[in-house]
């Protein structure tokens, strides 16, 4: 059929409402009119009304992505993914989800059994020209990032790489580190379903709190949230503004906020401390979009170096863009660790990718390494942790002089 380079991306797209069908056919159609468009050429090889309907076309049309309804006749999304993932388990598969609380669990059900990512439908799909506008946003760009990535593997013979292969947690460089403080993780696509192989391997006395941005709308963060706290020995929670940062907990950045680290300032009298005085806290915000996003990767990164300086390990997985990249920077500038997911795992590999080719990656680990690289690192040196009380975590001077585009 021709490499990607040669031909147009050929779309499926499964949906049961005839407008949703008719947006989809005049997207595609005016993509490919437009010249002034970086992204490659796409075309919309086929459209299914339901999920068998869609099953058939797949196997009849072979095609690059699949863009695929939640509730359909016959069978339903999550019916046609578990299919596929006996059947196509390569095919790229972006959801369709509804603006409710129900689409958003069934979206986050159908990443969990193996879907690539999602995009929002359009509020208002009578509205031919603002739904077509919004899908232009957020679907096009993904097709191209998950194509792109599925013929890297098709390229590579789906086989994970030596070096992949070989690399684990005993990897890690051993030149000396501060004992790690916060452990800050930044994903985006294909980020829910890396979570959910990634926290339940930390256990419930994982030593260091950890704090998490993961692109998604607001809609989603909070039963995403849930979600991993059902299957986590941690606790997760969506985190919430002056929350306590300390170990034991996992907060989830909410949709729509940026999430930062900060100092708590307790108001004490004469010689009193306890371990409130000498914690952080969570800090909400709803500055700008950085780097397009809200919450941001480098908002938390910047924070984090902040505020425990080379006592920071950031984690930059699986996702789109460049988000964290100069946050990551900056945490490996401030004598941090910095570690980010291979290539061969990631369902996009643009931020991790890009902190790799930086060259400021302590490691650069498969999924399955990652959680064994954490455990190793945060135990390391624990005993000659400063004594700040039980459950505390120290906080240091802001080392600004580390910090490169300070927000």
């Amino acid at each position: 059929m021709g490499s990607l380079a040669e031909r147009p991306l050929r779309i499926l797209a499964a949906d049961d409402s005839a407008v949703m069908r008719s947006v989809f056919w005049k997207l595609f159609l005016i993509h490919a009119e437009d010249r002034s468009s970086e992204l490659p050429r796409m075309e919309l090889c086929g459209i299914a009304r339901d999920g068998i309907e869609c099953l058939e076309q797949v196997s009849r049309l072979g095609p690059d992505v699949l863009v695929l309804d939640l509730e359909m006749p016959r069978l339903n999304g999550l019916g046609v993914l578990d299919r596929l993932r006996v059947e196509n388990p390569a095919l790229p598969v972006i959801m369709c989800s509804a603006h409710t609380e129900h689409g958003a669990r069934s979206t986050l059900e159908a990443l969990g059994r193996g879907a690539s990512d999602y995009v929002m439908k359009p509020s208002e799909q009578r509205n031919v020209a603002a739904a077509m506008q919004s899908l232009s946003q957020q679907l096009l760009p993904r097709i191209a990032a998950l194509a792109k990535d599925a013929n890297r593997g098709k390229a590579d013979g789906s086989v994970t790489s030596d070096r992949a292969q070989k690399a684990s947690a005993g990897e890690v460089p051993a030149k000396a580190f501060s004992p790690v403080e916060i452990v800050v993780i930044g994903l985006s696509t294909g980020g829910p379903s890396a979570l959910e192989q990634l926290l339940p391997k930390l256990p419930k006395d994982f030593p260091v709190p950890v704090m998490i941005v993961q692109h998604m709308p607001k809609l989603f963060t909070g039963p995403l949230a849930e979600r991993l706290n059902n299957c986590c020995a941690l606790r997760v929670e969506q985190a919430y503004d002056n929350a306590t940062i300390r170990p034991g907990t996992v907060w989830l950045a909410p949709g729509d906020s940026h999430m930062e680290v900060a100092p708590r300032r307790a108001m004490l009298g004469d010689g009193d401390r306890d371990s409130e005085a000498c914690s952080a806290r969570v800090r909400l915000h709803q500055q700008e979009p950085l780097n397009h996003c809200r919450p941001s990767v480098d908002y938390l990164f910047f924070s984090a170096v902040r505020i425990y300086g080379a006592g920071t390990l950031a984690l930059v997985m699986t996702g789109m863009g460049a988000d964290g990249l100069n946050g990551a920077r900056a945490v490996h500038e401030g004598g941090g660790m910095v570690l980010a997911q291979d290539e061969a795992t990631s369902a996009v590999w643009g931020m991790p990718g890009r902190v790799s080719a930086a060259g400021i990656a302590n490691a650069t680990l498969p999924l399955w390494g990652i959680a064994g690289a954490l455990r190793q690192r945060v135990s390391a040196g624990r005993q000659v942790r400063s004594e700040v009380g039980p459950g505390a975590v120290s906080v240091r001077t802001p080392r600004r002089e580390v910090i490169h585009g300070l927000l």
